[in-house]
């Protein structure tokens, strides 16, 4: 079994923010000096981050908003890399804007991170979007009743991808073994830098399940690649034929949520500068048709309303944590 609160692993992320710390500018390089903005996807390819951002960059592109946007990808430690790199590296610039969100949250927290949301300047809430429980299509269990009978009965032999440790995959996999009676400190979590790489680790057979978000695993699914057992929302989504988990006896519901963060020490005209074009992002027919086509949840959130939901959605976060043992 693999445990997110051992010393070698919280050490080793406090190495890696360390790095960061000292060595971000060099490790990044200096932003574009052009009117291009940058957008960091703290996380590998292929995951919900990077999606997220790179469906920005197109928006932004397509409507003429910010032609020449780039995404650059920090992977490491469930986004605190990123955080760390953007805390410390980027003080005052307004030409960058970082992908954050619920996963970065729980990464925080599991590793006693020495940055946090508080370091850097909150600019939106974006979107939300629903986990999804899925195995390979040829696993000898092909429902969720029969993946959970089986993995009740040694729940350290099922290994289940997703994730960042103390991520949204994590917390919602914690959530429904505690929901099946399983004890959540002896499940077999086995994170990885992100939503590309966990699928690899499902894909590949190498695991007996996988959390993920919904977007990503749209192309697998509907390729027979995959088969879902069970989705984290409240009710049936329309359009998606997945049973819920709370539809099949088990009282899961969680939606992961992606916001943007611009570095500390802009000035609060850059600021409400920041905060227009992604008005105008978020009002653009090009945007819904990207929410539209990833089933995403429209979240969108900015101001002192952002802000406390912020301060809010940490109170929660830690609740979640502990009840799935993840917190002492």
């Amino acid at each position: 079994m693999i445990s997110i609160r051992t010393p070698t692993l919280r050490h080793a992320t406090s190495l890696l923010v360390a790095v960061a710390l000292s060595f971000g500018a060099a490790a990044c390089g200096p932003p574009p000096t052009s009117d291009t903005l940058t957008l960091l996807a703290p996380a590998a390819p292929g995951g919900g981050w990077d999606q997220t951002a790179r469906e920005m960059q197109q928006v932004l592109g397509n409507t003429g908003f910010a032609p020449g946007a780039q995404v650059i990808n920090v992977p490491g430690a469930g986004g605190i890399i990123g955080l760390a790199q953007l805390a410390n590296a980027y003080d005052g610039d307004p030409n960058l804007l970082m992908m954050t969100g619920l996963i970065m949250m729980g990464a925080i927290l599991t590793n006693d991170s020495p940055v946090t949301l508080d370091a850097v300047t909150p600019i939106a809430r974006l979107l939300g979007e629903y986990e999804v429980l899925v195995v390979a299509s040829n696993a000898p269990y092909q429902t969720l009743e029969e993946f959970v009978a089986a993995w009740r009965k040694d729940p350290g032999a099922f290994a289940i991808a997703g994730g960042s440790a103390g991520g949204t995959d994590h917390m919602v996999t914690g959530l429904l073994a505690r929901a099946a009676g399983i004890d959540p400190t002896t499940i077999n979590y086995l994170p990885h830098s992100g939503g590309g790489e966990s699928l690899a680790s499902i894909l590949g057979g190498h695991v007996a399940a996988g959390i993920n978000g919904y977007a990503e695993l749209i192309p697998f699914i509907e390729a027979g690649r995959l088969t879902p057992l069970g989705i984290s929302s409240d009710e049936r989504i329309a359009g998606v034929e997945i049973p819920t988990f709370r539809e099949q006896g088990f009282d899961v519901a969680l939606a992961n949520w992606r916001g943007i963060a611009a570095p500390p020490g802009i000035t609060d005209e850059e600021r409400s500068g920041l905060i227009a074009l992604l008005d105008q992002m978020h009002a653009s027919g090009e945007w819904s048709a990207a929410l539209e086509a990833n089933n995403w949840i429209d979240l969108y959130l900015t101001g002192a309303a952002y802000e406390a939901f912020l301060d809010e959605e940490d109170g929660r976060t830690v609740a979640v944590l502990e009840s799935i043992g993840l917190l002492d």
